[in-house]
């Protein structure tokens, strides 16, 4: 497969001095049949001349034939029965459509990405593909439907996961992944994959209040068990001090009592009401 090959083309100012200089001479020559050839061959060069704009590329053809590339910025003249093909070499993004897709456990989800691309190899991008603009579109939406099918939305306990990578929580890991599946599907059109990150992700909307009450019900278990943990210590601490201080003798009932009593009144998430026993402990 042919590659991408540098034009040397001539410097456009010392031609355009070239076709005034054959205009100007053509009208003073216009009497005679040479003057005419002279205005004829002024129009006919002006047509060779190409002005390349910085991070720009013009590419060449000569009846379907490729010659070459120009990608040095300036005014330049060619031959010309040149055509030429104009093809930015600038960065450029682009922002998919909001995907619907499921991920690896069959979750709906709605996903887009962030693509920052710019065209390396001006004869891949010609020539190799029918539009590279939108092979670039249509490729970047099938790396990320094939991406939202490789990692689960979230890693959820109650499932028995333990996956390490999610595309809600593993940011850097997933745009990893999908800059790099990216540029293997870009690659053959010669485009250079600059960044690639998940614009917008969640589930659904069919699914989306479901998985909210999901996630809620997962973090007040989470902070319960926390609470738990936190009043069954202060108990034992509790039951420690009193009985080191020796400031009341418990029986294993009564114990058992205040460690119920205690458990409650941490535990709950309401405010408790005191009651304020005035006899005897067994009353």
């Amino acid at each position: 497969m042919k590659e991408e090959k540098t034009h040397s083309a001539q410097n456009g100012y010392l031609m355009l001095f070239v076709v005034l200089a054959l205009f100007i001479g053509g009208i003073a020559l216009l009497r005679i049949y040479i003057g005419a050839f002279m205005i004829f061959a002024a129009l006919v060069m002006c047509a060779g001349f190409v002005l390349v704009n910085p991070n720009s590329s013009r590419v060449l053809l000569l009846f379907g034939k490729y010659v070459g590339t120009i990608k040095e910025n300036g005014l330049f003249w060619v031959n010309p029965l040149y055509t030429k093909k104009r093809i930015s070499l600038r960065a450029s993004n682009f922002d998919s459509e909001r995907l619907k897709v499921n991920d690896k456990l069959g979750n709906p989800i709605m996903i887009s990405t962030i693509l920052v691309w710019r065209v390396t190899n001006t004869y891949k991008a010609a020539f190799d593909v029918d539009d590279y603009q939108n092979f670039v579109r249509v490729q970047t939406d099938a790396a990320v439907r094939k991406l939202a099918s490789m990692y689960p939305y979230d890693n959820f306990a109650d499932e028995g996961l333990d996956e390490d990578i999610t595309l809600r929580s593993s940011v850097n890991e997933v745009s990893e992944a999908l800059e790099q599946e990216v540029q293997e599907r870009l690659s053959m059109a010669g485009i250079e994959v600059l960044e690639a990150r998940i614009g917008y992700l969640a589930y659904a909307q069919e699914i989306a209040n479901a998985m909210l009450k999901r996630q809620q019900a997962t973090a007040i278990v989470a902070a319960r068990h926390k609470i738990v943990e936190g009043a069954v210590s202060m108990v034992e601490m509790a039951l420690e001090e009193l009985s080191k201080k020796d400031l009341v003798a418990l029986d294993d009932e009564r114990k058992s009592a205040m460690v119920s009593n205690l458990m409650v009144v941490l535990c709950s998430d309401k405010d408790v009401s005191p009651i304020v026993n005035a006899g005897t402990l067994n009353h």
